[in-house]
C-alpha cells in the first residue's frame, strides 16, 4: 500500500516535471518567433541608416545636394539618434542658404552632442552669412551695389557657396555696376547647373545687350520666352530691344536717303529710349553728328560729337566731325585741334589730312584783316556795291569831317582805303579770296582806281602816308586833309 502509494505520487511528480519542460519550451518557443522579428527589424534598420548615411556622403562629394538631403532625411528617420546625419544636413542647408532649416538641424544635433565646437562655430557662421544676405539685400535696394556686392563676396558667398539666390543678387549686382564680361561669366556657370533659369537668362542677356552683341541677347530673351512667354521682365527686354533696333535702322536709312531733317528726328527717339546703352548710343550720337554737320547746324553737332567722345575717347570719326563743326560754327582754332589729333591717329588717312589743311587755311585766313568786314560787304559783293561802299565810308569817316575824333577817324580811313585797294583790284580780290598771303597789299597806290572820279565831279584826298586809287592828289602834307568837290 504504501509502494502503491509512494509509486503513484512519483508518477504525478514526473508528470507534473514533464509539463513544466513542455510549458518551459513552448514559453522559449514562442519567444524566439515573436521577438526574434523585432531585433532583426532593429538591427536592419540601423544598418539601413548608416547605408543611407553613406550614400549621402557620396552625393555630397559630386556636389548633389539635393540626393544628399533626401537620404539625409531618410536615414534620421530610420535612426533619430544619428547624430552626424543632424550636423550633414544642417550644413548642406547652410551653404544653400536654407537658414531656418539649417539652424534647426545644428540645434537638434547639439541636443544629443551638447558643447559640440564645430557644430557651435557652423552655426556661427549661418547667423553672419544670413544677416550679410538681408544686409545686401538692403544695400541693392538703396543702390549701394558696390557695397552690396562686398557683403555678398566676402560673407554670404563665403558660408553659403551653393547658394542660388545669392549667387543670382551676385550677377544683377554685377550688372548694375556695369561690369557685363563678369556678368556673362556668372550667370552661365548658373546655367550649367540649370538651363531653364529664367532669371539667369534675363541678366545675361542684359549683358549681351549692354555690350551691343544684339543677336546673342536676342537668343537668350527667345530662349526665356519659350519657357514663359508671359515673363514680363523678359517681353520687356526683347521688345524693348526690337523697337531700339528699329528706330536706329530708319535712322540711319533717311541719313543715307538723304532725308537728314527726318533722320534727326528719328536718331533723337533712338537715343531717348535707353540712355545708359551707351556701347550703342555712341554710335547713334556719332550718326546724328554726321547729320548736323551736313545740315551746317554746328554748335548742335559739337554737342552730339562730344557725347559720342565722352563714351568712346579713341572713336576717329567723331573727332573728324567734331572738327567739321567747329569749322562751321569758326571756332578755327578748335577745329585745328581735333583735326591734327585725328591726323596723329591716322596718318595715312588724306581725307583727314585734307581736312586739317583746310582748317589751318582758316585759321590763317581768321587772322589777318577782313576787307569784306571792313567795307560792310558781302563776299560775294560786285564791283559796284563794293565802290558805293567806299565811297560812303571814306566821306563819313574823312578826318577833316570828324575834327572831334580825329585819330579815330584817320584809323579807320587808312583801313578803308587798304581795304578798296584789295578789293577794288580783282586779281589781288581772287588771291585775298584764296586765303593767299598779300600782306603788302593795301595802301599801295593805283589799287582799285578812283571810285570818286566821274560824273563830272573830282574828288582829292590828302592824308599822311598815301592813300590809294590814282585819282587822288599828292600825298598827306603836314597841313592835314583836303577835301575838294
Amino acid at each position: 500500500m504504501n509502494l502503491v502509494a509512494m509509486m503513484s505520487m512519483d508518477g504525478v511528480a514526473w508528470r507534473g516535471f514533464g509539463y513544466t519542460i513542455l510549458i518551459l519550451h513552448f514559453v522559449f518557443v514562442c519567444h524566439f518567433l515573436l521577438l526574434q522579428p523585432l531585433v532583426s527589424a532593429s538591427d536592419a534598420e540601423a544598418g539601413n541608416a548608416a547605408e543611407l548615411f553613406e550614400r549621402a556622403s557620396q552625393s555630397i562629394k559630386l556636389k548633389r545636394y539635393s540626393d544628399a538631403l533626401d537620404d539625409l532625411n531618410a536615414a534620421i528617420e530610420a535612426d533619430p539618434f544619428l547624430s552626424e546625419a543632424y550636423i550633414r544636413r544642417a550644413s548642406i542647408l547652410r551653404q544653400l542658404c536654407r537658414y531656418d532649416e539649417s539652424e534647426k538641424s545644428y540645434k537638434k544635433f547639439l541636443e544629443l552632442k551638447p558643447g559640440h565646437l564645430t557644430a557651435d562655430k557652423e552655426l556661427s557662421q549661418l547667423h553672419q552669412a544670413q544677416n550679410a544676405l538681408d544686409t545686401a539685400l538692403t544695400l541693392l535696394d538703396s543702390g549701394d551695389y558696390a557695397k552690396s556686392l562686398e557683403y555678398v563676396d566676402k560673407v554670404v558667398l563665403v558660408f553659403s557657396p551653393a547658394c542660388s539666390e545669392a549667387k543670382l543678387l551676385r550677377v544683377k549686382l554685377l550688372l548694375a555696376v556695369k561690369d557685363y564680361s563678369s556678368v556673362i561669366s556668372e550667370a552661365g556657370y548658373i546655367l550649367k547647373e540649370d538651363e531653364n533659369n529664367l532669371e539667369a537668362l534675363l541678366l545675361r542677356g542684359r549683358a549681351y545687350y549692354y555690350l551691343a552683341d544684339h543677336d546673342v541677347a536676342t537668343k537668350h530673351y527667345q530662349k526665356g520666352l519659350r519657357l514663359d512667354p508671359e515673363h514680363s521682365q523678359l517681353k520687356k527686354a526683347y521688345f524693348g530691344l526690337k523697337n531700339l533696333l528699329k528706330k536706329t535702322k530708319n535712322a540711319d536709312d533717311n541719313a543715307s536717303k538723304g532725308k537728314l531733317r527726318v533722320s534727326v528726328e528719328d536718331y533723337r527717339a533712338a537715343l531717348a529710349l535707353d540712355p545708359d546703352h551707351l556701347a550703342h548710343n555712341v554710335h547713334l550720337h556719332l550718326g546724328l553728328c554726321k547729320v548736323l554737320v551736313k545740315l551746317g547746324r554746328g554748335k548742335d553737332a559739337i554737342t552730339s560729337c562730344n557725347e559720342a567722345l565722352d563714351i568712346n575717347g579713341e572713336l576717329l570719326e567723331a573727332l573728324v566731325q567734331r572738327g567739321e563743326a567747329k569749322l562751321i560754327v569758326e571756332d578755327w582754332e578748335g577745329a585745328v585741334e581735333d583735326l591734327k589729333s585725328a591726323a596723329e591717329k591716322s596718318p595715312q588717312d588724306m581725307s583727314i589730312r585734307e581736312a586739317l589743311m583746310k582748317a589751318e587755311k582758316a585759321l590763317k585766313m581768321s587772322k589777318r584783316r577782313d576787307w569784306y568786314k571792313i567795307l560792310g560787304v558781302s563776299k560775294t559783293a560786285s564791283v559796284s556795291e563794293i565802290k558805293r561802299a567806299y565811297k560812303k565810308l571814306a566821306l563819313q569817316w574823312h578826318p577833316d569831317k570828324n575834327v572831334d575824333n580825329r585819330e579815330e577817324a584817320e584809323a579807320k580811313f587808312r583801313d578803308i582805303a587798304a581795304a578798296y585797294e584789295v578789293l577794288g583790284d580783282d586779281d589781288k580780290r581772287s588771291r585775298y579770296d584764296r586765303g593767299e598771303d598779300i600782306e603788302d597789299m593795301g595802301m599801295g597806290g593805283g589799287g582799285g582806281g578812283n571810285p570818286f572820279s566821274g560824273g563830272g565831279q573830282q574828288f582829292s584826298f590828302h592824308f599822311d602816308g598815301g592813300f590809294p586809287g590814282g585819282g587822288f592828289d599828292g600825298g598827306f602834307p603836314g597841313g592835314g586833309f583836303q577835301f575838294h568837290f
